[in-house]
């Protein structure tokens, strides 16, 4: 691939020259852009810190530029407002509205952003529309390196480079499965995970590590032999012809793992070890199997061979789109140390990505998101508290980032640093459905149970349902497969329900989609959206579909923080090393347009945001 490339690049150049003639900028003296994105940065706690002097390197770029809080989207949560970010558009437009959406047929759940197919052929198709600014900036000679922006999976053509982020699957195709072998298997199953049973003869157990699925319910699967110490300090694994010595406590390097899918034909891995053994019994855990990117199973960069590139540069790296296991440590199969030190470590390989990228990229535009500030609020923002230490250290060191990024700014560079939200606690849970079918509009089969994906509700007499994180749906006729709600009856049915649901203690607000979204996409997405309090949020169970007899339910999982509420109770945080023209309340679909002005390029009419008036040095 690397041959051809540099064979075609004499035509491509061609090429370029003659579809860039007429596409003309205007200068600016700005000739490179980076952008470092915090996922989660909360605008509240980044105020308060950095005028408590913790946070100086923050507080340097707000008096040698501007810092202001940022509008996120509604609702706030992470693909949506990421995918607003990258194309300056509502979810109208983009038709991103949730991680999830259902099916019109079925009424079950899909991943919004993509579809993947696996087997004898895996495909994957991206699901979001419109064009980010990288797309457009291409087309006018600027070339582009993003890295880990959620929602750019599998990856798009264009002038530059990407490394795929969140929503990149793992190696089964799921979102991150991890495995936790196990002398005492629970009776039930473990949500994010599977449970296999070590069975120890003379201190040595066989066992299988499941891999993808070539044909339903017959995944391929390699030998693994763990063999315990007789103090039961430590283990030795035995995996891949490689032996891994792990003492009590320790997580592994990456381990490359290989799937025999026929005689020509395997899929690579990676994925680490962590060793535990206490009251629990033993458990050895496995992270979900990152593809590897060194000879991906699926595209996870552009082109196909950058991420082959980076882990020949840096190593092996994560490449799952949610690659910190939060439901590792929400099932208590690892521990807090164990997690951190797992977030932190991926951290790294960010930064040392970014850092190449900075030194080779002179003039054109860089663009990084980082995960580890949104994974350790959702797992140490607690009620029972002792988690404040932890997140006040995490702004500590995504200062010391923004500080080393600062340091490598040259004259004729524009630095803006953006988080897509803010966080707030999670404390009880509102199950929509429940309420739904408390209130009548949400019916269920006789003799039924409780059952996930909604496969308990009697359609023939539902008029509304909820699925996700904020949305209710109305089953309307001509889109849902048995829909009974005509287009005459929609309006008046929005307002009853709206009304109802302001009564609610959990509810700030409801939002009527067409009145906040606009574009072609508009009928895809949730006929009202909840906008929840402090406190509150969606449930578990009602974002999976399951209709419970209880409405309210405490939330008893580590992962106590979030910021799927109301939108204007988590903004986001906006610095640049460039100062304001007079004032701007940003939002996050301002940001796509204020890159293309900077670097001179018309802002295309379809986008919504506004560039943000900064004063550029010219």
């Amino acid at each position: 691939l690397v041959i051809a490339a540099v064979l075609s690049w004499p035509f491509r150049l061609v090429l370029s020259f003659f579809l860039r003639r007429g596409k003309k900028r205007d200068k600016t003296g700005i000739r490179r852009v980076v952008i470092v994105g915090l996922d989660g940065l909360d605008a509240k706690r980044t105020q308060r810190l950095m005028e408590e002097g913790r946070l100086p390197n923050f507080s340097a770029l707000r008096e040698r530029g501007c810092f202001k809080s940022l509008l996120s989207t509604c609702p706030p949560i992470s693909p949506v407002a990421w995918s607003s970010f990258m194309t300056g558009v509502n979810p109208g437009k983009h038709n991103i509205y949730d991680f999830l959406n259902r099916s019109l047929g079925t009424y079950l759940p899909e991943l919004s952003s993509s579809r993947i197919g696996s087997g004898r052929k895996s495909y994957a198709k991206l699901l979001r529309k419109s064009r980010p600014f990288w797309h457009v900036a291409g087309e006018y000679g600027i070339f582009s390196t993003i890295l880990r922006v959620p929602i750019t999976f599998p990856p798009e053509k264009f002038n530059g480079v990407c490394l795929s982020g969140m929503c990149v699957p793992d190696l089964r195709g799921t979102q991150g499965s991890f495995t936790c072998f196990t002398d005492r298997v629970q009776e039930s199953p473990l949500e994010g995970g599977l449970q296999i049973r070590a069975d120890f003869s003379n201190g040595r157990a066989r066992c299988f590590l499941p891999g993808p699925e070539i044909r339903p319910g017959s995944p391929l699967q390699v030998p693994l032999t763990i063999e315990r110490e007789k103090d039961d300090t430590a283990v030795c694994i035995a995996v891949c012809g490689q032996k891994i010595r792990l003492k009590q406590g320790q997580t592994s390097e990456w381990i490359s793992v290989r799937f025999k899918a026929g005689l020509f034909r395997s899929a690579y891995g990676l994925c680490r070890l962590y060793f535990a053994s206490d009251d629990k019994g033993f458990r050895l855990y496995v992270t979900p199997l990152n593809i590897d990117p060194a000879r991906p199973a699926l595209p996870v960069s552009h082109p196909s061979y950058y991420s082959v590139y980076l882990a020949r540069l840096l190593g092996p790296f994560a490449t799952l789109g949610l690659a910190e296991d939060t439901w590792a440590l929400n099932e208590g199969v690892i521990d807090d140390d164990a997690f951190v030190q797992q977030v932190y470590s991926i951290h790294e390989e960010r930064r040392a990505m970014l850092f190449e990228s900075l030194k080779r990229t002179k003039k054109g535009i860089v663009a990084c998101v980082f995960d580890a500030s949104d994974r350790i609020q959702h797992m140490f923002t607690r009620a029972a508290g002792g988690g404040d230490a932890v997140v006040d250290s995490m702004y500590g060191k995504m200062d010391r980032l923004v500080g080393e990024v600062s340091s490598k700014m040259c004259e004729g560079d524009l630095l803006m640093v953006m988080s897509d939200h803010g966080f707030t606690s999670f404390r009880q849970g509102v199950n929509l459905n429940a309420w739904l079918l408390r209130e009548g509009f949400l019916h269920l089969l006789p003799d039924s149970k409780e059952d996930k994906y909604l496969q308990a509700v009697d359609w023939s007499r539902t008029r509304a349902y909820s699925f996700g994180l904020s949305g209710i749906y109305f089953n309307k006729q001509g889109r849902e497969s048995r829909g009974i709600v005509a287009d005459a009856e929609v309006g008046a049915l929005k307002e009853e329900i709206a009304a109802r649901l302001k009564k609610e203690p959990a509810v700030l607000r409801v939002y009527d989609s067409s009145a906040v979204y606009h574009g072609p996409y508009v009928n895809n997405g949730p006929d009202l959206i909840v906008g929840f309090r402090e406190g509150w949020r969606a449930s578990w169970e009602s974002a999976v579909g399951t209709v419970q007899t209880r409405v309210v339910t405490e939330n008893t999982k580590v992962w106590q923080g979030d910021h799927c509420v109301d939108q204007s109770l988590v903004p986001g945080v906006f610095f640049c090393n460039r100062p304001l023209e007079g004032e701007s309340n940003p939002v996050i679909t301002d940001i796509a347009p204020t890159v293309l002005k900077t670097m001179g390029i018309p802002v295309p009419s379809y986008m919504d945001g506004k560039p943000i008036p900064l004063k550029i040095m010219r």
